[in-house]
């Protein structure tokens, strides 16, 4: 025993200590499994089971044990869309991707219906990124708010326009008080060097004047009537994706049509330099909660 490491004898006095389980302590966890063992130097019983046995009745019963991770985290109302929605393999024709896409709108809401098109871009380089804007025929059918940075003598103008708030400096030391209620600001040219100090407030709103979305503008009067009446920006993320707004899916299928058309050309028309070869890859209509269709691109650019 004097030869015994210290180890070897806090092994068999663990050993030699007496287990007691207290009522309810160490209970199985799964059903099904009746039987358990107390592990040596442990107050708890570990449950064991065969390894030939099958799992618990509760754990086969029912189709959400044969469905992926990724599955169960959706809806049965998002699974019974998906099922007939053909995949992501089959490209539908313009006509019956939006009619398919209409006919799962069936949330208790009215909801948005988005473009998510994959263009052949690498946005990291400056030949390659896109930026620019669409005026959608049918409009967003959104309430667009809309600020206007001016001239003191032009925002009586942008008021009449339909522009929520308008002026210069006195827009500017709302802004810097925390008065956000806009979802557009638009500034004349004169105006933008004051406005560079509201970068770090606009800027990670997205807010931030810039001529290629088209918020900065000498004609201010017309750049309201414009946002207001369905004009949209649209850029390449970091994969060279676009992902816009086209309308609600309560939209007319002709109408939604006509405003998914005028995002493709614009796409098309504001192609980047840097970009070789095929440009477009595939692309995607959905509303806010359904599954996406896939879209034939060609068959929509040869529409008239």
């Amino acid at each position: 025993f004097s030869h015994m490491t210290m180890a070897a004898r806090m092994m068999k006095m663990n050993m030699q200590r007496p287990v007691s389980v207290r009522p309810g302590v160490g209970a199985p966890r799964r059903p099904g499994v009746t039987g358990g063992v107390t592990s040596p130097g442990s107050r708890m019983v570990v449950p064991v089971a065969a390894a030939t046995s099958e799992a618990p009745p509760s754990y086969t019963k029912g189709y959400i044990s044969r469905l992926t991770p990724q599955e169960r985290r959706r809806s049965r109302r998002y699974r019974d869309a998906r099922s007939s929605t053909f995949g992501k393999d089959r490209e539908l024709g313009p006509e019956e991707a939006v009619a398919l896409m209409k006919e799962h709108a069936n949330a208790k809401f009215d909801e948005s219906v988005e473009a998510h098109l994959r263009l052949n871009i690498d946005p990291k380089y400056n030949d390659q990124q896109l930026r620019a804007t669409v005026g959608l025929p049918a409009g967003t059918g959104q309430t667009v708010r809309v600020a206007v940075l001016c001239p003191d003598e032009m925002a009586d103008a942008a008021k009449a326009a339909g522009a929520v708030m308008a002026g210069a400096d006195d827009i500017i030391a709302e802004i810097e008080g925390g008065n956000m209620e806009f979802d557009k600001l638009v500034a004349t040219p004169d105006m933008m060097p004051k406005a560079a100090k509201l970068g770090r407030v606009l800027g990670p709103r997205g807010l931030m004047p810039n001529p290629k979305a088209g918020t900065v503008t000498p004609d201010v009067v017309a750049a309201v009537a414009e946002f207001q009446g369905g004009k949209v920006e649209f850029r390449a993320d970091k994969q060279g994706i676009v992902h816009v707004l086209c309308g609600k899916s309560s939209f007319t299928q002709e109408d939604l049509l006509q405003n998914i058309k005028a995002i493709v050309d614009a796409i098309e028309a504001n192609r980047p330099t840097g970009a070789k070869g095929v440009y477009w890859k595939t692309g995607y209509i959905c509303t806010t909660m359904g599954p996406s269709v896939r879209l034939d691109i060609a068959a929509l650019k040869a529409m008239e």
